[in-house]
Parts: C-alpha cells; sequence; structure tokens
C-alpha cells in the first residue's frame, strides 16, 4: 500500500530536478568561445590582422589589467579571461584616441560607444554576436606555426544598443571647429548621419583605420543562430557614476529641454490698417486745415463787415516791437531795455565802421598779422584719416572694449580677400562610386578652375614689395598661428582642403575602369569635417589647413543653398595678416604690401575668373582718392561763386564803365576772407592739437562760404542801394550803413557759433570736431568781415569814385562820373514788385501756411521711418573697384563678422565654481557662459549668433583627459612631451584613477594648460590648443594665472547697416545677462562681446539720443541769442526758432524720400542746416522788427524786399 502511494512523490520529485537541471544546462553546455586572439599579419601600414581562434577565453596576463580597467572595466573581473591580448588593448587604445577626443565631453554617449568595441575585441562570449566570414593564411614567426588572419567578419548589434548610443552622442559638440562632433566621425553631414550609418562607417575598412572589413548587421532578434550585442546602454541624461553627471546641455537636448524660442517681433502700431503715425498725422493735419480756414473765413468776414483792413495804419513812431503796447501808449521794461540795447549796437558798428574806412592800412595790416598768426598753426596741423578716431569717442565703450582686447590678445589682423567667380565654366557632376545619387559641382569648383584659382593664390603669396630697402612677402606679414614650429600662412580658402597643392589636388585613387575617390571625395568630406587630419576615404588626405587650423566652409564659399556646399557659385579667399597699431615700422611694411597686392589684382587678367577684391587700405585709400578729387570740386565752387559775386556785386552803369564799376577785386578779398576764416580755425585747433578730419576740409569751407556771401552781399547791396545823405562823408555813410546791418550780421553769425560751438557736447568725434572747426570759423569771418572787408570796401569805393579801373587801380578811366549812383539790383526789384507783393496778399498767405504745414505733417508722419547707419559703399567713388566688392559681398558671403565674447581678468579658473560658470560640458552650469551663447546660436535669427563658440576650457579638459594620449609629460624632466612622439619615458600627466580623470584645478589646472596651448594638433591628438587658442588666454603672473580669455564664434550673414546696429545690440545683450547669470555684476570685471566693427556702429545705439540732443541744443541757444539781440523780442525769437525746427524737420522728410540714411555725417549736415537756416531768418526777422513801415504787412515787405534779396544772393 505504501509503495504505491510513494511511487508518484519520488516521480514528481525526479521530474522537478530535471527541469532545474534543464534550465541551468546552456549555461553548462554552451561554453564561452572566442573568434580571434593576438595579431598576425600586416594589413596595411602599421594596421594588422587580428588571429583567428575558436578556443574559450583566456586569463588576461598581469601587465595588461590597467589597460583593461581603463578601457573596458566592464570586463575586469574574476580571472579577466577575455578574447583580447595585451597588443590587442594598446590597439583599441589607440583606435578610441580620436573619438575620445571628441566624444568624452558626453561621458555616457563615450561609454556606449566603447562598450560597442570592447565587446568587439575582448568579450568573452564573442561567439555568439561575432561570425568571422573570411581569413587568410599565415604562418607565425615566433611561434613558427601556420594560424589564420580574419579579413573579415559579421558583427550582430541590438537596433536597441544602436539607435541608444547614436541618441547619446548626436549632439556633442566639437567646440573648437563649431561642428557636431558626429561630423568629424560619421563620414557624411551630420544631417544625413544615423545610428547605423556611423557603425558601418566606423567598421568600413575604407575609412583608413580599420584593418579589416567588419559588416554590422542589426537586429534585436536572433539571427542564423547568433544573439546580437545589446548591453545596456546610458543615456546622455543619466550620470555615469556618483563622481560624473549628465552630459551638459551643450552636448545633449534632452538635458536642455525644449530649444529656446525667439520672442515675438512687436506688433506694428496701426490704424485702420495703416501706419498709425500716418493716420494720425493726416487727422491731426485735416483738423489743423479745417480749424485755420474757419478762423481766417471768420476774420475776413469780421474785417468786411467793420471795414478793418490790415493795411489799417499803426502808430509810426514806435518801430520796435511785434506785438507793441502803442494802442494803450505803454512801453514794457523789455521793450525799452531792447531799444537801447538796439541803439547801442546801431551806434557801436556805426563808429566802427567810419573807423575802419578812415583807417584802412592798419585795419588790413592788423587782419593780415592776425592771419598769419593763426595760420602759423598750420605746422601742427594733423589730419585724421584713421575711421577709429572719427567714428568713436575714446571715451565711448566700444572703443575701450576694442582697447582691452587688443591690450590683452593682439589688434584685430588686417584682413585681404578676394571673391571669385567663374562665368565660363558648367557645374560639373560627380558620380559617387560605387553607387549613390549624382552631385553637382558648382562651376568654380570644377578641376580645372580650382588649378587657376591655385595659381592665383600661388601668385599673390609670392608678391613681393619693397619699403625702406627691405622686400616685404606676405609671409613676412602674416598670421602664422603655428609660428615658429610652423611659418605656414593663415589662408583662408578651399585650396587649403588640399594643402594648397596642385599635386593633393590631383590625386585620385581608381583603376582603368573606375575613379573610387578623388578631389570630389575629399571636398565633400572636408566640408564636414574641417578639422580632420584624415579625410578617412581610399586618400587619406587632411583637411586641416597648412597653417595648423581648420578651414570652415562658409568662410571660403559663397553662393549655395542650405548646407549644400558643392552647389558654390564663388570662392572666397582672405589673407589674414597681422595689424601693428603700436609699430609704425612693420605697419608701413604691411600697407606696402597691400598696395602691391592691390595693383597685382587690377592689372590681373584671366578670362576664366572673374575676382572682387579688397584690402585692408582699400576703404582708406578710396576715400582719400574722393577726397583729393574732391579738392578740384571746392576750388570750382569758390571760382564759380567769386564770378558770381564779382558780377552780382558790381552795378555796372555802361560798357565804358565796366572796368570801373565791376567789383572783381572786392570779390576776390571776400572770398580770400572766406578761406582765411577756415584756415584760422584749422590754425588755432592746431595749436591745440586737436586733428582735421575729412568733414572739416570738405564740409566747413562751403559753410563758410555760404555764410560769408551771404554778409558781403547784405553790406554790398544796402550800401548800393542807400543814398549819400546832404555833407555827409564816405566813412560815416558805410558807418551808418554798417550800423544798420551788422548788428543782423552779428545776430545770426553769434547764433551759428553758439550752436556749433554748444555741438561740441555731442559724444561723437566726427560731429564734435566739425561744431568746434565751423563755430570758429564763422566767427573770424564774421570779425573778419566788420573789419577788413569793411575797410577794403571803403577802399573800393574811393577807387570807384575816382573812376579808377577795378584790379588795375593805378589807371584812370577816361569816363568821368560824379560820385557812386545808388542802384538797385535785378533781385531786389523782382522782390520789392513781385515776390513780396504776390507772397503777402491777403488769400496767399493762408494758403503757405497751409501748404508748409502739410510738408511739415508729411514730414513728420515719416521721421520715424529714417533708417540709422551708414552705407560704406556711399563714400567710394563710383568708379572704385571697391563697389564691386561690396556688391559681391552681399550677394555671396555665407559668414558674419567674427565675435569674441571676452571674459576680462579677475576671473578663477582653477576653483570647480568658476570652471563650471565658463564651460560648455559635464558638470557645467546650464547657464554658464558657453552654454549661453550656445543657446543663443539655437535662434540665430533673432540673436545674429552663427555658431556655437569655441571653448578653449571644454577642449583643455578633454584634452588634459588621463584617458587620452594628448597629455603626456618626460617622467625625467617634465616637460611636455607632444602625443606623435614615441618614447617609453612619456607619461600620462595625470593618473588613471577616480581622481585623476576628474577636472584639474589649483596648480594642475595651471600646470599644464600652458601645455595645450603649445601642442600643435597631429592624428594623435586633434585637440592641441595651440592654432586655435593661442591668443585666447591671456597669462598674468608670470603664467601662474589666467587674465582675460576670450570664446569666438561669427555673426550670421549681416548685409546692412541695421543688421550690423542689431548684431552688435543683442551680442552685448547676451553678455550682460552672462555677466549677471555669473554673479559677477558687482565684482570689478564682466562679460562683453568683441567685433572689429562695433567701434563704426556703436554710434548708432545712440544716434537719434544725440541728433535731438545736438539740434534741440542748437534751437534753444539760437532762441537766446535771437532773444537778447532782437532786443528781447520773444515772440520774434519764438518765430525764429519754430521756423528753423520746422526746416529741420522737413530736411528728415526729405531724408526719408531720398533714402538718405541718419548718420553722423547727415547729422553733421543737419546742424549746418540749423546755422544757415538761421542765416536767412534772422536777417529777415530783425529787418522786420526795426522796420518803420505802418503794418506788419509792409512790414515783412520791406524785410523781405531788402533783406530777403541780399540774403538769396
Amino acid at each position: 500500500m505504501g509503495s504505491p502511494q510513494g511511487s508518484p512523490g519520488r516521480g514528481g520529485l525526479g521530474l522537478l530536478v530535471l527541469f532545474f537541471l534543464l534550465l541551468l544546462s546552456p549555461v553548462v553546455v554552451l561554453p564561452q568561445l572566442c573568434v580571434w586572439y593576438g595579431e598576425c599579419g600586416v594589413a596595411s601600414g602599421d594596421k594588422r590582422y587580428n588571429c583567428a581562434y575558436d578556443g574559450p577565453p583566456i586569463a588576461l596576463p598581469e601587465d595588461g589589467y590597467d589597460l583593461m580597467q581603463e578601457l573596458c572595466p566592464g570586463l575586469f573581473f574574476g580571472n579577466v579571461s577575455t578574447c583580447c591580448d595585451v597588443r590587442q588593448l594598446q590597439t583599441l587604445k589607440n583606435n578610441l584616441q580620436l573619438p575620445l577626443q571628441f566624444l568624452s565631453r558626453c561621458p555616457s554617449c563615450f561609454y556606449n560607444l566603447i562598450n560597442l568595441f570592447c565587446e568587439l575585441t575582448c568579450s568573452p562570449d564573442q561567439s555568439d554576436f561575432l561570425n568571422v566570414t573570411s581569413t587568410i593564411p599565415y604562418y607565425d614567426p615566433i611561434l613558427k606555426e601556420n594560424r589564420s588572419s580574419i579579413t573579415e567578419l559579421q558583427y550582430f548589434i541590438g537596433e536597441r544598443f544602436a539607435n541608444a548610443m547614436y541618441n547619446a552622442c548626436k549632439d556633442v559638440e566639437a567646440p573648437s571647429s563649431n561642428v557636431k562632433a558626429l561630423g568629424l566621425l560619421c563620414g557624411k553631414d551630420v544631417k544625413d548621419c544615423n545610428a547605423t550609418n556611423w557603425i558601418e562607417y566606423m567598421f568600413s575598412k575604407d575609412n583608413g583605420q580599420t584593418p579589416f572589413s567588419i559588416i554590422p548587421i542589426f537586429s534585436d532578434a536572433p539571427v542564423r543562430g547568433m544573439n546580437p550585442m545589446n548591453n545596456a546602454t546610458k543615456g546622455c541624461n543619466e550620470s555615469m557614476d556618483d563622481s560624473t553627471g549628465p552630459c551638459s546641455c551643450q552636448d545633449c537636448s534632452i538635458v536642455c529641454g525644449p530649444k529656446p524660442q525667439p520672442p515675438p517681433l512687436p506688433a506694428p502700431w496701426l490704424l485702420f490698417g495703416l501706419d498709425a503715425v500716418y493716420v494720425i498725422m493726416w487727422i491731426s493735419y485735416m483738423g489743423f486745415l479745417l480749424i485755420f480756414f474757419a478762423l481766417v473765413f471768420g476774420v475776413w468776414c469780421y474785417r468786411r463787415r467793420h471795414f478793418i483792413s490790415e493795411y489799417t495804419p499803426i502808430d509810426s513812431n514806435i518801430a520796435f516791437s511785434v506785438n507793441s503796447h502803442r494802442d494803450n501808449g505803454k512801453i514794457t521794461c523789455g521793450e525799452r531795455l531792447g531799444e537801447r540795447f538796439e541803439n547801442g549796437l546801431r551806434m557801436t558798428f556805426t563808429s566802427w565802421g567810419a573807423f575802419c574806412v578812415r583807417n584802412p592800412r592798419p585795419v588790413i595790416l592788423f587782419s593780415v598779422v592776425f592771419i598769419a598768426m593763426c595760420c602759423s598753426g598750420f605746422i601742427y596741423v594733423k589730419a585724421t584719416t584713421n575711421p577709429v578716431d572719427l567714428w568713436s569717442a575714446p571715451s565711448s565703450q566700444a572703443r575701450k572694449e576694442k582697447e582691452y582686447f587688443d591690450t590683452h590678445f593682439g589688434p584685430f589682423f588686417r584682413t585681404e580677400q578676394l571673391i571669385i567667380r567663374a562665368p565660363n565654366s558648367h557645374p560639373d557632376t560627380y558620380s559617387p562610386y560605387p553607387s549613390g545619387a549624382d552631385i553637382p559641382f558648382g562651376p568654380p569648383l570644377t578641376k580645372d578652375i580650382l588649378h587657376q584659382v591655385l595659381d592665383l593664390q600661388d601668385a599673390i603669396v609670392n608678391i613681393t614689395a619693397s619699403f625702406d630697402n627691405e622686400t616685404v612677402m606676405l609671409k613676412d606679414i602674416c598670421l602664422a598661428p603655428l609660428a615658429p614650429y610652423n611659418n605656414n600662412c593663415t589662408i583662408l580658402s578651399v585650396l587649403n582642403y588640399f594643402q594648397n597643392s596642385h599635386s593633393v589636388l590631383d590625386h585620385a585613387i581608381g583603376d582603368e575602369f573606375f575613379v573610387y575617390a578623388d578631389y570630389h571625395t575629399h571636398f565633400l568630406y572636408c566640408v564636414r569635417a574641417p578639422a580632420s587630419l584624415n579625410d578617412t576615404s581610399l586618400l587619406h588626405d587632411p583637411c586641416l589647413g597648412t597653417f595648423g587650423g581648420p578651414v570652415f566652409p562658409w568662410l571660403v564659399l559663397g553662393g549655395y543653398d542650405d548646407d549644400n556646399y558643392n552647389n558654390a557659385t564663388a570662392l572666397v579667399i582672405t589673407f589674414p595678416v597681422n595689424n601693428y597699431y603700436n609699430d609704425s615700422r612693420k605697419l608701413m611694411k604691411a600697407l606696402a604690401w597691400e598696395k602691391e597686392f592691390i595693383n597685382f589684382l587690377k592689372n590681373y587678367d584671366n578670362p576664366n575668373l572673374t575676382i572682387s577684391f579688397s584690402a585692408e587700405r582699400s576703404i582708406e585709400d578710396e576715400i582719400n582718392r574722393e577726397s583729393n578729387s574732391d579738392i578740384g570740386t571746392v576750388l570750382i565752387s569758390y571760382i564759380v561763386m567769386f564770378v558770381y559775386i564779382s558780377i552780382a556785386l558790381g552795378h555796372i552803369q555802361s560798357c565804358r564803365r565796366l572796368l570801373v564799376d565791376s567789383k572783381i577785386s572786392l570779390g576776390i578779398a571776400g572770398i580770400l576772407i572766406v578761406l582765411s576764416s577756415v584756415a584760422c580755425s584749422i590754425g588755432i585747433f592746431s595749436y591745440f592739437g586737436i586733428p582735421l578730419t575729412l568733414i572739416v576740409i570738405e564740409v566747413i569751407p562751403f559753410l563758410v562760404l555760404a555764410i560769408g556771401v551771404d554778409n558781403i552781399f547784405i553790406i554790398v547791396q544796402t550800401l548800393q542801394r542807400d543814398e549819400r545823405l546832404q555833407g555827409e562823408t564816405l566813412d560815416k555813410q558805410i558807418g551808418r550803413v554798417l550800423g544798420d546791418v551788422a548788428p543782423s550780421m552779428f545776430l545770426s553769425s553769434f547764433s551759428e557759433t553758439v550752436a556749433f560751438f554748444l555741438g561740441t557736447l555731442s559724444t561723437m568725434p566726427a560731429v564734435r570736431t566739425f561744431s568746434l572747426f565751423a563755430g570758429m570759423a564763422v566767427l573770424i569771418d564774421f570779425i573778419l568781415q566788420v573789419t577788413c572787408f569793411v575797410s577794403l570796401l571803403g577802399l573800393d569805393i574811393k577807387r570807384q569814385e575816382r573812376n579808377r579801373l577795378d584790379i588795375l587801380c593805378c589807371i584812370k578811366s577816361n569816363e568821368e562820373m560824379s560820385g557812386v549812383q545808388r542802384s538797385e539790383s535785378i533781385l531786389f526789384l523782382f522782390f520789392r514788385n513781385l515776390y513780396s507783393p504776390y507772397l503777402l496778399k491777403d488769400w496767399m498767405r493762408p494758403i503757405v501756411i497751409a501748404v508748409f504745414v502739410g510738408v511739415l505733417s508729411f514730414s513728420t508722419a515719416v521721421i520715424h521711418n529714417v533708417e540709422i547707419g551708414l552705407d560704406q559703399s556711399l563714400s567710394m567713388p563710383d568708379d572704385s573697384y571697391v563697389m564691386d566688392y561690396f556688391s559681391q559681398l552681399g550677394k555671396y558671403l555665407h559668414a558674419g563678422p567674427p565675435v569674441y565674447f571676452v571674459l576680462e581678468e579677475g576671473h578663477n579658473y582653477t576653483s570647480l565654481e568658476g570652471q563650471n560658470m565658463v564651460c560648455g560640458g559635464v558638470g557645467c552650469n546650464n547657464d554658464s557662459l558657453v552654454q549661453q551663447v550656445f543657446n543663443a546660436a539655437e535662434i540665430g535669427s533673432y540673436t545674429r549668433i552663427g555658431y556655437a563658440p569655441s571653448s578653449w576650457i571644454d577642449d583643455y579638459f578633454d584634452w588634459v583627459k588621463p584617458q587620452s594620449s594628448c597629455c603626456r609629460v618626460y617622467n625625467t624632466t617634465g616637460q611636455f612631451c607632444n602625443a606623435s612622439v614615441t618614447d617609453p619615458s612619456c607619461t600620462r600627466c595625470r593618473p588613471l584613477t577616480q581622481e585623476g580623470k576628474q577636472r584639474p584645478q589649483g596648480k594642475d589646472f595651471m600646470t599644464f594648460l600652458p601645455m595645450f596651448l603649445s601642442d600643435n594638433p597631429n592624428p594623435k591628438c586633434g585637440k592641441g590648443g595651440h592654432a586655435a587658442y593661442n591668443s585666447a588666454v591671456n597669462f598674468i603672473h608670470n603664467k601662474s594665472d589666467v587674465g582675460a580669455t576670450y570664446f569666438m564664434t561669427y555673426h550670421t550673414v549681416l548685409k546692412t547697416s541695421s543688421d550690423f546696429i542689431d548684431a552688435m545690440k543683442k551680442a552685448r545683450v547676451i553678455a550682460d545677462n552672462i555677466t549677471e547669470t555669473m554673479g559677477i555684476k558687482e565684482k570689478s570685471y564682466r562679460v562683453f562681446p568683441y567685433s572689429v566693427f562695433y567701434v563704426f556702429y556703436e554710434q548708432y545705439l545712440t544716434i537719434v539720443h544725440d541728433a535731438i540732443f545736438n539740434l534741440c541744443i542748437s534751437l534753444g541757444s539760437i532762441f537766446l541769442v535771437t532773444t537778447v539781440l532782437l532786443g528781447f523780442e520773444v515772440w520774434a525769437a519764438v518765430v525764429v526758432s519754430i521756423t528753423i525746427a520746422m526746416i529741420i524737420i522737413n530736411m528728415f522728410g526729405v531724408m526719408w524720400l531720398w533714402g538718405i540714411s541718419l548718420n553722423a555725417v547727415s547729422l553733421v549736415n543737419l546742424v549746418m542746416s540749423c546755422g544757415i537756416a538761421v542765416e536767412f531768418c534772422s536777417h529777415v526777422t530783425r529787418a522786420f522788427t526795426v522796420s518803420t513801415k505802418g503794418s506788419r504787412v509792409e512790414r515783412a515787405e520791406e524785410a523781405l524786399s531788402h533783406m530777403g534779396s541780399s540774403a538769396h544772393q
């Protein structure tokens, strides 16, 4: 009974045991097997095959433990049985150096990548996912036995693993080249790279690194009995361990969160779908017309009803007040004071005029001596042609930042640039081998054109110039970042992808049927990986320029679409030349070479190439050429004015009295006085060391000529219209005439002088200098006119009365005439008989006011649309070669100027906190300097930052890692040992410990940084910082500390002045935000942006404020001076000021109509127009206030006829 009952129990237990044995059986039954072990046979160069081996894993010798722990710590357990020997581990380490330098910025990315290679190289379970498909026999001379070398195998990789590895690495940056790291490691453009083609490329024999073909097969499920390698991965947002954090935002978009978005553009201010200002001004103008004409009509009706006329006489005994209290017979204190002041001026100038006529010789002699003394200052004259001094005040922010940059990093280099097109060439089509879509190549990228361009480039390199009996070539002045180790000049040219060599350009691999790789292949690789030292195609040619730095495609190609550089329609070649602000001799050498460079290209003739070019000196040369040509214009203007004055001043009685009544000598004297006043102004300020500018030379002579000639006509024509009183002598007559007109001249000249001198309050050097020289010239011109010219006028009248010939005054005419006859000019008759009466009719005055208020309304409506800036082409002669360069620059350039974010001296780079504020790698702050510039580049259309910044500190951290072969020292001397040196005494700088893997801090940071900055890039270490960052770090305290540093990137393409202004403004906002987030706002240092154009465009940030300030100051001074000199006639001063304000506003309307932008030049002209407006308005206004006619209209007619005709001569 018991047995049957027990049998089932024993059977169930047996089945259970069997079940567990079955579960355990795979582990026991299927042993670990390798597919290779050791190296045997040479594949090519120093690359070797692996030896086929299908046995179990072999215990790693102890001398390989360090390597195993360093490279594959996941396999370092037990007795460390692996399928690789020490030599294979060393080969693995060497092969991982390039990806280590670029991908180790993101630890999880590199962890996944090294996992892929460790499993391939050493995994004890190789046979699960590796399948050898091809071997060749090999005789081992050491073991003296036959073995097999593996020439091809399949690597089964899980799709999940491949995609996870790619996703962790796709955003990693290469700071020194402003591109994604995968662009250097994928064999394709970053946008075309994915998990499969990246791994395929790394395992392809064609990449030049892999000794034999490894065929990856991607699947998550078993394939043909193989179990794909599908190890666990780390996402870029995951930490590797407790000591390392996730990848930085710059290298891992997941960490960043959503991409930054630019703020929305401000909505335009619209009313009824139109510009609100237009609508408001239109409604205002319509309202004004309605009210104004209603008032006019009401007044007209009132007058008709009460028979009141505008011409009703008023008490003519009181002549000096516009708004007088004649009706009640009361005279205010102001009117009494004004009358006394007016009488005082009249008597003073009357007496002075009579004195000058009675004593002409002493007055003229004194004037000549005064002019000579002032002009003696010409021996100290200096002319400023440096654009920086012209447009940027020494105290301006941009100027200070420029000086800081130049002092700490050296001045920005001089630029010689060519833009080359191939108009007669046709696009080329490249068909990749063995398969792939055809790729078009633009006309200038055909091989024949590239050879011709290389010939041109070589010819430029060999240009010789002579300076001070020395021969100057490009190599003597060029920027050579690796000197003295490598003296090759920096040449930013597509030909540098081919090492500036015809043979490299012709390098091709193929057979009689196919071309496997040629210059097309190399070009396509280099535009994706410009910093590569091996194009990894069959050519294996370097892309890095001969000068040691990368050549970015957007700097050397133009006219392409998106990132399709192969479609380029233009080549851009740039020769950076050292700038020498503080070494005039070296600067003169550079200028001499640039002159020969320009002459060479002007005379260069190649029908296949169209070349636009510019040198650093080109703009200044062309402006000087334009200025020299303007001298002729100035002379012609003065000659024409002299002829006009001579004709207009002389009232010829008859043909026989032509040479007696002419005023040629007086006209010459008047012109000379104007020129003398300009010369005196220049001489006086030259004594004080104030330099001249082109604006002073070209504008002030015309300004003073306009004002001076105006005064000459007023004096002479007033005298000609005057009749000498009974018993009055000539000196008293001229004195009386001068007493009538000189107060008006004094009013206008003094108003202009004060307005100009107050213009010196401007912060813009060009405006300030112009105002100084103009104010002094106008003042001296007035003084000479009321002294020297009055004396000369008296002598000329005496000559005329004695019937002596003009110029030939010693000859007497036979035509006798008793005294000088009163005469009236044609223009005076026109004003008196036609213009004034017609203009001042009752029905015409409202129309004139309505029209001019309409013009004012229009100008006010468009004033906000006047553009700000200065188009450089406007300052060039029309036939200048630079005009063509400017045109092509806007059409073909794809990158803006470089911009440097400078962190001033004072920051602590040796502390972890200080490093995190700046860097962009693992553990760095999400709002660090580098990260914020990177974020700005993400929205470049708004910020105008085009690319991620080059970060010396991030590349330094990658370079100094103990896993890298970059940082090594001789263990005997402690001196730096370059990665290319093969010497057993070279050991890594930092130990391969957990502490050694951390960033260097304190003394370590400063110990290895100079080594990094002196290390030249080479195939074993592409992170050497000599070429890229040698000038980016400023050492202080005998290299014991880091001073100022910069982080460089590029602006987006900037074409118009508004683009440049906006780029500077946005860069400053970014820098200010960085300063604030770094918490250094209250400290003695900050972050600021610097680009070479900032000093020229900073003025436009405040030019609206400056324009308003200068014009308001001018108007205010004119009002005060006019009020005083018009005898405290406040309303007259108000009318003058309002009229001038209307003129200035209307000038803005004209600027908008003619497309003239607001800049320093136009502001100078606005200030000048303010002065000229004073000239016209003040003369007529004063004539009105002193008129004794019976009504306002009659007084206006008299003022306009007498003063208006003379002022408009």
